[in-house]
């Protein structure tokens, strides 16, 4: 799931570094409060902080706009090449189409504008050093990929919490939020005196940042710089994937990017892990994203051997979860929350999602598959862990365990508070009428309504 939803620009690090260190936490605009349950009473209809007023004053006054030249110029400036766009399978074609999807949502505030133009920007150099390194290191594109655990499963359904536990076993390769963001360093940047990588520390930033403009984003997904991320971040290099669907209105893109043959982007996915191994092991991965959902047949013919744990919840639960979210978000994204908008289009996207899961699930054997209740996820992991390591074919030691026991240990559910999530109140639904439409999950999979 997306969860950058909250813009975190250049612009807004420098307006909240003024903000005085020991300001009180405000997460809705209601005042300090201690964490424990979070309440939006102004979720559909909000009241800013000073701190988000603010930082909305100062984008606002400046237009941004999206002119694929300029950043270009820019991604190759940064990235310190001069060459090494690859354009020999219509990349152009999918970054105009992504630049014109944005362009197509006029109700995006210059603030979120300005943070997509920074992610273009970003992923267009990520692209660029990607290809330098490839070009100078031509024995990556050999380096195996071998036997990763993949989690896959929908939004808010136990997928971070699964990939972040068995992150924890040191054999393990997985990808922090820092390095998703940046996963290859420019030419001539390296650690500092200190030894600090300068991307972690502009990650540190901007995460400071968004806690200091809407902190309730911890209690739903606290993206810190070394919590586990989607590898969807690396695919997105091609310009390639779901994302954009979480930070904009984009249908468009939606049916764009379903009408792309992903198999050669998830092969181009593995070539980033490929690179990513190359500059720090081990070889063996634990990915996941729910974006595989729906494109098994594009994960299995990339990654063959992989162990596939797929987790499972009550759609309307998930359905409730992530439109809060964004609702949440767009108090700084958008010029209105339409919560009509938000229920039609996700219901709607969830159900796609669902659909291509329940037609595919078979694609991945028995034999190297686990399926998981959201509510085995909350106090019954190991069980869950010693199946998957069983069916993976990978020896579970008492070094990985007692790191699983130590990770669960200082990671309680609700650890940054919990949201009363509240589908009639904030938009006008019942969980009933959400869930009417998944009977052919529920015959699907022992999934537990919520």
């Amino acid at each position: 799931m997306r969860l950058d939803l909250l813009p975190a620009t250049a612009s807004t690090v420098s307006v909240i570094s003024r903000r005085r260190t020991g300001d009180p936490v405000d997460f809705a605009g209601q005042g300090a409060q201690p964490i424990g349950d979070i309440d939006f009473d102004d979720l559909t209809s909000p009241t800013l902080t000073d701190v988000q007023r603010q930082v909305l004053k100062f984008t606002e006054s400046k237009h941004v706009e999206f002119d694929v030249d300029r950043m270009l110029a820019e991604a190759f400036d940064q990235a310190g090449v001069t060459e090494g766009l690859d354009d020999a399978d219509g990349f152009g074609q999918r970054l105009a189409a992504h630049v014109t999807a944005i362009e197509g949502d006029g109700g995006l505030t210059q603030l979120a504008r300005s943070s997509l133009r920074q992610r273009v920007v970003r992923l267009l150099r990520n692209r660029l050093s990607l290809s330098d390194l490839v070009k100078r290191y031509p024995e990556i594109e050999s380096i195996p990929i071998e036997q990763p655990f993949v989690v896959v499963g929908m939004p808010r359904s136990g997928t971070t919490h699964l990939v972040n536990l068995i992150a924890t076993d040191p054999r393990r390769r997985a990808l922090p939020y820092w390095e998703s963001q940046e996963p290859l360093p420019a030419r001539g940047q390296g650690p500092d005196g200190a030894g600090m990588d300068p991307r972690y520390l502009r990650t540190r930033a901007e995460h400071d940042a968004l806690m200091n403009t809407a902190p309730a984003v911890a209690a739903m997904h606290d993206r810190f710089p070394e919590a586990i991320e989607e590898e969807i971040e690396l695919l997105d290099l091609d310009m390639a994937s779901y994302v954009l669907e979480w930070h904009a209105r984009v249908p468009d893109w939606r049916d764009y990017y379903l009408g792309l043959d992903q198999r050669r982007h998830y092969a181009y996915l593995r070539k980033v892990l490929q690179a990513l191994t190359f500059l720090r092991g081990p070889r063996t991965w634990v990915l996941k994203s729910p974006q595989h959902c729906e494109q098994l047949g594009a994960l299995m013919a990339t990654f063959p051997d992989a162990t596939v744990a797929f987790t499972h919840r009550d759609p309307a639960a998930v359905i409730q979860s992530a439109i809060t979210m964004m609702a949440y978000s767009d108090r700084l994204r958008r010029t209105s929350i339409d919560p009509e908008w938000l229920v039609d289009y996700w219901s709607d996207r969830v159900h796609r999602l669902l659909r291509a899961l329940v037609r595919d699930r078979d694609m991945v054997p028995a034999e190297r598959s686990i399926d998981i209740d959201f509510h085995q996820l909350n106090g019954n992991e190991m069980p869950v862990l010693e199946e998957l390591y069983r069916r993976g074919g990978v020896e579970l030691t008492p070094q990985a365990c007692r790191h699983f026991q130590q990770y669960l240990d200082g990671n309680p559910r609700g650890k940054h508070g919990r949201i009363r999530y509240d589908l009639q109140r904030h938009f006008g639904v019942s969980a009933n009428t959400l869930r009417k439409r998944f009977d052919f999950y529920f015959d699907r999979f022992d999934v537990r309504a919520e």
